[in-house]
C-alpha cells in the first residue's frame, strides 16, 4: 500500500498511532512501527529526561521510522525540542498550540513536521506554516479536542477541500471499516489512538485498559472546555465536574478541582474514581486487549477485505 503519506514517512502502510499522554511510550511506538505504521512517543506526559531515555530505548527497539508528538500546551517545550533534535528524531507531531512556533525551526533540522488541527481555518494556518501534513481530528477523539465539535466525516473532506499537503485523519477510526471510509471521503492515512491504547504494549494501567473494553457508546463526554476540551469516561471525577458546573464555576474553580496529575492518576496508576480516562468515542467497539502487531494487521485485512468487496459489486 503505497500512497503520500506511506512515502513521507517511509512506512509500509498509512496508519499512524496517536500520540497520547500516559500511553505512547516506545514500547507501544515500536511495536506499531515494526509492525509497519507509524509509532509516536507521547512527549505530553513525560519529563525532558524521560523522553530522552524513550527515544533511546526506541531507537534500539526498531529500526523502522517512528516519532514524537509534542501537545505545546505543556511546560518544557524548549527543552523537549532541543532532545528531540540531539537525538536524530526524524518526524514531529505537533498540537494545542501554533504551529507556527516550532514548525520552521524542526524543518530547518530535516525534521518532518505534521500539526493536528480540529477546523478547516486551523489546517490552512498550519498548511501556511509550513508542515508537511495536517491531522485533522474530530469531535469523536479521545483526550484534548478541539471546541469545534466538528464530526471528522464531516472534517475531512471540508480540509481536503482547501488544502494541498496529505491529510490524515482522527477521532472515532479504529477499524479497517473506519479507515477505508476516511479515505474514501478523502484522507491519505489515519491516525488511531484509543486502539492502541488497549493494547499489551501500551503504558496505561491495566485498569485503565479493562475499563477500554467495557465503555459503552454514551459512556464517553467532551467537558473542560474552558480550560481544554477533553474527552473522558464517565467516571467520579467527570461527575464531579458536573456538578461544578450546575453551580456557575469560575475557570479558578474548575482549577481547583481538576487539580494536578488528573489524567496520570486515571490512566498510569489506575484510580478509576477519582483521575481522568481519556478515550475516544470508539471505545465502543473495543472488546480485547491485544498486542499492537495484531491490532494493525487486523486493521489492514479488515480494510482490504471491505475494499474488495466494495469493488466487486
Amino acid at each position: 500500500m503505497t500512497n503520500k503519506i506511506t512515502q513521507l514517512f517511509n512506512i509500509k502502510y498509512p496508519i499512524i498511532q496517536g500520540g497520547m499522554i500516559w500511553v505512547s511510550g516506545y514500547k507501544l511506538a515500536s511495536a506499531v512501527s515494526n509492525a509497519g505504521g507509524l509509532g509516536l512517543i507521547g512527549a505530553g506526559s513525560m519529563y525532558p529526561d524521560v523522553l530522552r531515555e524513550h527515544i533511546q530505548k526506541c531507537k534500539i527497539a526498531t529500526d523502522k521510522p517512528f516519532g514524537v508528538n509534542v501537545p505545546m500546551l505543556y511546560p518544557d517545550i524548549e527543552k523537549i525540542m532541543d532532545i528531540i533534535i540531539k537525538e536524530g528524531v526524524k518526524i514531529v507531531f505537533t498540537s494545542a498550540g501554533n504551529p507556527k512556533t516550532w514548525t520552521s525551526y524542526l524543518k530547518e533540522k530535516g525534521i518532518t513536521v505534521v500539526h493536528v488541527v480540529s477546523s478547516v481555518k486551523f489546517a490552512l494556518k498550519a498548511e501556511a506554516a509550513g508542515v508537511d501534513a495536517v491531522v485533522c481530528e474530530g469531535f469523536e477523539a479521545g483526550g484534548h479536542n478541539g471546541r469545534e465539535e466538528t464530526t471528522t466525516f464531516a472534517l475531512i473532506p471540508m480540509v481536503k477541500e482547501q488544502v494541498k499537503i496529505p491529510v490524515i485523519s482522527a477521532g472515532g477510526i479504529g477499524t479497517g471499516r473506519g479507515m477505508l471510509a476516511a479515505m474514501v471521503l478523502g484522507a491519505d492515512g489515519v491516525q488511531i489512538g484509543s486502539r492502541f491504547a488497549a493494547t499489551k504494549e501500551s503504558s496505561a494501567h491495566i485498569n485503565f485498559k479493562n475499563t477500554i473494553v467495557d465503555v459503552k457508546d454514551g459512556d464517553t463526554q467532551l467537558t473542560l472546555k474552558e480550560l481544554a476540551p477533553v474527552r473522558l469516561i464517565k467516571n467520579k471525577f467527570f461527575n464531579e465536574v458536573q456538578e461544578l458546573y450546575q453551580k456557575n464555576p469560575s475557570i479558578e474553580d474548575i482549577k481547583e478541582l481538576l487539580g494536578r496529575a488528573r489524567a496520570k492518576k486515571g490512566m498510569f496508576e489506575g484510580d478509576l474514581e477519582n483521575g481522568e480516562l481519556e478515550i475516544g468515542q470508539i471505545a465502543g467497539l473495543i472488546h480485547e486487549i491485544k498486542p499492537a502487531k495484531t491490532v494493525l494487521n487486523e486493521i489492514i485485512e479488515e480494510f482490504n477485505d471491505v475494499k474488495r468487496l466494495i469493488v466487486s459489486v
